[in-house]
This record gives structure tokens, sequence and C-alpha cells, in this order.
């Protein structure tokens, strides 16, 4: 299954959220690395992260985690169960980690 559509969503959403994405997009391109999100933090906007509210700090961390997950071949199964979480949940909340299931049982 191709999350093309997602991962697309999910770099428009950070470009809302006014994070640049040049060294997110290089990282990508080599998704074996394990400073992906430390590259990704260094060349965010720090300006960015003061005027969000923790809310849209943990939505960032969330969509990085899902993009991640894409580029490591582990996106779309829950981190807790292992079970694919469904293409509908996925379309509605692309960034999620968890299916339906588990998310009723946090």
């Amino acid at each position: 299954m191709s999350h093309h559509r997602n991962k697309l969503a999910l770099l428009n959403r950070l470009r809302e959220l006014g994070v640049r994405l040049d060294g997110i997009e290089a990282a990508l391109e080599a998704p074996h690395s394990k400073d992906w999100e430390e590259m990704a933090v260094e060349r965010e906007d720090d300006e960015v992260l003061e005027r969000l509210g923790q809310s849209g700090q943990a939505e960032i961390v969330r969509i990085r985690g899902a993009l991640q997950r894409i580029a490591l071949g582990e996106y779309g199964d829950c981190v807790r169960c292992g079970n694919e979480i469904s293409a509908q949940r996925l379309e509605v909340l692309p960034d999620t980690p968890v299916c339906v299931k588990c998310a009723g049982t946090s």
C-alpha cells in the first residue's frame, strides 16, 4: 500500500505550522540515518516553536514520527499491537501511531 498521499499531507501540515522542510525532506532520502530527527530539529526555525503552543509542538512531534515510520517502512502498523491501522483512520489522522482499538484503551 502506497502512503505517498499521506506523506504529502503530513509535509503540507508541517508547512502550515511554519516548519522549514529542507532538512526533513533531505533526511527522508536516507531513512536509515539515526540522526534523522536531530537533523530536522536543528534546521527548524526556533521562532516557530516559540510561537506555537504546546499542542502545536506535540503535533510536530507526531508528524515527524509518522514521516520517520514512512521512511522506515513501518507506517500503517500500530506501534502498540502491531496490527494494521485502517486506511480510513490514516486518511483522517495521518500522524496517528496507533490503531482504533489501541487508541480506545489509552
